[in-house]
């Protein structure tokens, strides 16, 4: 883990940490053929997907389809592969785990308890991720320090020690106003539901609209304490 830290750094060195798209074709010399991004068409996600496009197009994009995600993030990812002529590959829950889970917990258990909720979301989202991963050296978030307060400790180049690849979170500390502004100068698809007070998207039954006031990560998961708000997918072993 040190080795394959330290290379990156080193590597890295000569790049401006602001110039993205220069940082990812040096990312896709150093690990040729094994840079992927998860995109789940959210605002960061879609900034990044214009990175990609526009400097290293080698670089795989995937996303998770959890089965309940809103129609206008369907829409989105159609728009996406339109607009920049790309096919962004899907994951899937697992059929017989998604099966057992919901025949023993029923539809909407996710709402009865944390535990049901992290079991949904392992199943939908945590082993889909190991899949979309596996064989890859770095993996490309749209992760933000804005987004949660667990997340404010993180580096732009960092080791995801629970599925063993290097992280490059290019927007870390990116302002959500830095993104929009991003969005609409370079006249990108986006999901319309951020239009509507979606700030953080995921899948439909578990996302709201965030009323005025409230924090950043209020329309996640809103039935449960703040601090308990991640899927999984970014949790620090």
């Amino acid at each position: 883990m040190k080795e394959i830290l330290k290379y990156a750094y080193d590597s890295l060195k000569d790049v401006d940490p602001n110039d993205i798209g220069s940082t990812l074709k040096e990312l896709t010399n150093m690990f040729p053929s094994a840079v992927t991004f998860s995109s789940s068409f959210s605002y960061e996600d879609q900034v990044i997907t214009d990175f990609i496009a526009n400097n290293a197009p080698e670089i795989s994009i995937f996303t998770l389809d959890t089965g309940r995600l809103f129609p206008e993030t369907y829409s989105t990812w159609n728009s996406t592969n339109d607009h920049y002529n790309i096919k962004v590959k899907a994951y899937y829950p697992n059929h017989g785990m998604l099966q057992d889970f919901i025949q023993e917990k029923g539809p909407n258990s996710f709402y009865e308890s944390l535990e049901n909720r992290k079991s949904c979301c392992f199943i939908r989202k945590v082993d889909p991720l190991k899949r979309a991963l596996a064989g890859n050296s770095v993996w490309v978030t749209g992760l933000r320090a804005e987004h949660s307060p667990e997340r404010q400790n993180l580096s732009v180049v960092e080791w995801d020690d629970a599925n063993q690849i290097l992280k490059y979170n290019p927007l870390l500390y990116w302002t959500t106003e830095d993104v929009v502004a991003y969005i609409r100068d370079n006249n990108i698809p986006y999901n319309i539901l951020h239009d509507r007070g979606f700030i953080s998207i995921g899948c439909q039954p578990c996302t709201r609209a965030v009323r005025p006031g409230e924090d950043f990560r209020a329309g996640r998961w809103w039935w449960e304490d703040a601090s308990k708000k991640e899927c999984g997918l970014h949790i620090k072993q």
